[in-house]
């Protein structure tokens, strides 16, 4: 008690003064949010005037990473058919007797390559802009918009190849290609969210750029890209339900190969889409004029 009450006396009659002064704690940072909401949805408007300098900078991207090659950008087209071709016909499970089985995997393929690509790249692309960073007064944004750019061209060849297979594999164009088409706009709708807030962490914390590498390599394995689940038990189940990038797969693929309307993925992708921009958000307008300390 006499220890208790020394205490009491010393902070001002309380043992826990931080609480009395909580509400208005709050009410200063509410002030602090809405000018970071502010300096982001500024630095976003100043860099979609630029849209053409993105635009130039990732076309510019793409050819330089296939100069002097026979066959240019149609190399990411090759790929893709690899994967794809290995994972049907070489690593050969119990689901592929199912005839939707190429068409599962193939557009499978085209999500799961674009979002690892967009993740893994995300992480070092403050590091690769550091001299333009350094140099020149873009908007931070503008190099956002320059990997999500390049990350789209890249994956329209994969989108060709994955149309190419759908076709060969009797799925003809109908309407639940357009539902299809609204989980691709879902998951390109977020990609500016993905790359600002994998973008940050990297400037952060440089060590993330293996880690997340790693986890995206070994994820692979843990997301329905090439195995179905069908109600299992164990590490599938929990693979399949908690894993958020189970949602942006099949809010793209179930319209297709399962020719339902996907409302519970594409309104989970929705909401951690929202979940995402509302970080990128925060991040872009409060820590974005220290990234040029961080590069």
């Amino acid at each position: 008690m006499p220890i208790e009450m020394a205490i009491r006396d010393g902070l001002g009659g309380s043992l826990w003064p931080a609480k009395n002064n909580g509400p208005e704690q709050r009410i200063a940072i509410l002030p602090a949010m809405i000018a970071a909401l502010n300096g982001a949805f500024d630095d976003i408007s100043k860099a979609m005037r630029l849209h053409r300098v993105w635009i130039a900078l990732a076309h510019e991207d793409i050819g330089d990473q296939h100069r002097r090659t026979t066959l240019g950008p149609l190399w990411m087209l090759v790929n893709y058919f690899a994967f794809v071709g290995t994972f049907v016909f070489v690593f050969v499970t119990t689901d592929a007797s199912n005839p939707s089985y190429i068409a599962y995997v193939a557009i499978g393929m085209l999500v799961w390559f674009y979002l690892t690509e967009t993740i893994t790249m995300s992480v070092s692309l403050f590091q690769r802009e550091a001299s333009f960073i350094q140099g020149t007064t873009l908007p931070l944004f503008v190099y956002v918009m320059r990997l999500t750019m390049q990350c789209i061209i890249r994956a329209a060849y994969s989108l060709a190849g994955c149309v190419l297979v759908l076709l060969l594999g009797g799925y003809g164009i109908s309407t639940n290609w357009l539902l299809s088409l609204l989980g691709l706009l879902l998951i390109v709708l977020a990609t500016p969210a993905f790359v600002t807030v994998f973008a940050f962490l990297g400037a952060f914390f440089p060590d993330s750029e293996f880690i997340v590498g790693n986890l995206m390599r070994v994820g692979m394995f843990f997301t329905p890209v090439f195995w179905v689940y069908s109600g299992q038990e164990g590490v599938q189940k929990y693979a399949y339900h908690w894993n958020p990038f189970t949602y942006f797969l099949e809010g793209v693929r179930e319209p297709i190969t399962a020719g339902i309307f996907p409302t519970h993925a594409l309104a989970v992708a929705g909401y951690i889409s929202l979940g995402l921009w509302a970080l990128a958000l925060l991040l872009l307008g409060r820590y974005r004029k220290r990234i040029v300390f961080l590069t």
